[in-house]
């Protein structure tokens, strides 16, 4: 983005907020972040989004709203009531800044989602207009993505995004420590496939999204899908260790409880939306991506 613009951002202290935040930054743009507290500086305003409730005179004015706060699918076990603050974090707070949206009338809104958007969908390649899927993700995804619509007229982009790799977090950042160790291997049968993107491409793709004309859900992916095993093996030779312990399903449904789905189910996503818009990954492959992970 050539011009400077004032872009306001929920989830800016999570892995792909905090990373964004500094990108947007390092270009000239002014960045204001949403916080649940008062606000102690200039670049923050408050929102609620429990009550609903969003600063909207400190709003006006901003050229994009970036939406990517909810809490983690997999920090914690799926009890009942995790899973109705998963719901409620992504349906609540999404309602509350896409109704603040219509009022102070961005340029453009973006809107986290995610991939679970699909269900378990095996081997069949999906895109981004195919079906919700039937489980418990697939419902949240649909709800959020629900939510989202309410901006109304304006520009909406609903990213659903894939694995995100970076080493310092996420399921990557989690994994590495067995790794180094010797103590990876793949998870359950291997053969369930990973549609992953590194943080790098994340942030190049959502401000690639900020300023090309695209709308609707949007794949956050590369368009090279992995099985697990081929993920793995990916990850051991870019760390010159091997990986010899396989994690067996029935260890990962005891240890993860419903989140184990997620691990163990396939999605095999291909980002339609940004490859058609003409959109370039600098890391499509995940040979190059580990190695170049893994070496920062």
């Amino acid at each position: 983005m050539s011009v400077p613009q004032r872009i306001a951002i929920t989830g800016a202290s999570g892995l792909i907020g905090s990373a964004l935040v500094g990108h947007l930054k390092s270009e000239g743009h002014t960045v204001q972040r949403l916080v649940r507290r008062a606000t102690v500086a200039p670049d923050e305003i408050q929102w609620d989004p429990k009550t609903g409730y969003v600063d909207i005179e400190a709003l006006r004015g901003v050229d994009a709203v970036i939406h990517l706060a909810g809490v983690g699918v997999g920090d914690k076990r799926w009890t009942k009531r995790y899973k109705s603050e998963i719901l409620n974090s992504r349906l609540l707070g999404t309602t509350a800044i896409a109704n603040a949206v219509v009022e102070v009338k961005p340029q453009v809104f973006i809107s986290a989602s995610a991939i679970g958007w699909y269900g378990d969908s095996g081997n069949r390649a999906v895109v981004e207009s195919d079906f919700v899927g039937n489980d418990f993700l697939a419902a949240v995804c649909r709800e959020w993505e629900g939510a989202a619509d309410l901006a109304g007229d304006v520009r909406t982009v609903k990213l659903r995004t894939g694995l995100v790799l970076d080493p310092t977090g996420g399921a990557l950042g989690r994994m590495l420590p067995l790794f180094r160790f010797g103590l990876g291997g793949k998870l359950g049968s291997g053969k369930q496939w990973w549609s992953w993107i590194t943080l790098h491409d994340v942030v190049r793709a959502i401000i690639f999204a900020l300023e090309h004309p695209i709308a609707g859900p949007v794949n956050l992916t590369t368009p090279n899908p992995v099985t697990n095993q081929e993920f793995t093996a990916a990850l051991a030779r870019a760390m010159n260790r091997p990986a010899l312990f396989p994690a067996p399903a029935i260890a990962l449904k005891i240890a993860l409880g419903g989140f184990s789905s997620e691990v163990l189910g396939s999605k095999k996503v291909m980002p339609n939306a940004l490859s058609d818009a003409g959109f370039v990954w600098d890391y499509p492959h995940i040979t190059n991506a580990l190695t170049a992970l893994i070496d920062q």
